[in-house]
């Protein structure tokens, strides 16, 4: 699934979205590979959103923080 419906009023230069993608859609499997199997894409797309206008663009940085951020909610 892709990150692009999320983005609604987030403005992003095409290859910052295709990073964002890959770190949407590495999160989902990721929590999916950890038991998640119906995780919120609403707030993982919101996560990387946020942590992408802070300025990060590594897709590895974002996924890890979107876990990180999911374990400490109770869902991780």
């Amino acid at each position: 699934m892709p990150i692009r419906p999320y983005l609604d009023k987030h403005r992003f230069d095409s290859e910052t979205i295709r990073l964002l993608g890959i770190a949407f859609e590495t999160a989902l499997v990721a929590l999916r590979q950890a038991g998640i199997t119906d995780p919120s894409r609403d707030q993982v797309a919101r996560i990387i959103i946020e942590l992408a206008q802070t300025g990060e663009r590594d897709p590895d940085c974002l996924c890890e923080a979107v876990l990180s951020a999911l374990r400490t909610t109770g869902l991780g």
